[in-house]
Order: C-alpha cells, then sequence, then structure tokens
C-alpha cells in the first residue's frame, strides 16, 4: 500500500479522503464488480448524489473500514 495519503475525487479537491464510494455502472460492469471513488466530508453527498442519480451507487463506507477488509481480503 502507499504511504500518500489518498485525496478527494472531486475536481479539482484535495483534501484527505474519508469515504469510499463504490459503485458500478451496469450496462458496461459485470454486478460484483465495484469501482470507487474517494470522497472528503464536504464532497460524500456531491458525489453520492451524483452516481445515485445515474444508478450507478451501490455503498458508501469510510475509508478505514474499507482498507481493513481490502487488507483482510489480501491476507
Amino acid at each position: 500500500m502507499s504511504d500518500e495519503t489518498p485525496i478527494c475525487s472531486a475536481k479539482g479537491c484535495r483534501a484527505d479522503a474519508v469515504w469510499v464510494l463504490a459503485w458500478n455502472n451496469p450496462k458496461i460492469h459485470t454486478p460484483e464488480r465495484r469501482k470507487t471513488w474517494l470522497a472528503c466530508e464536504e464532497h460524500r453527498e456531491h458525489l453520492s448524489q451524483f452516481l445515485g442519480v445515474r444508478g450507478f451507487l451501490k455503498d458508501v463506507v469510510p475509508l478505514t473500514e474499507w482498507e481493513a477488509a481490502s487488507s483482510a481480503a489480501d491476507g
């Protein structure tokens, strides 16, 4: 894992990410596939709404939980 602090995926934002927005586009991804965007506190709702309106949003999880689950799956 990188030592760099993950940053928010919102355009132009350089804030530390604290949320993972898991999503997929059912027109091009298999149902189990999860793409991710990262969000700071300020942009979590905006990015969630953007994905939700399109029917893409599957889950919003704190970054710490996502990383812990990822580490457990890898180990």
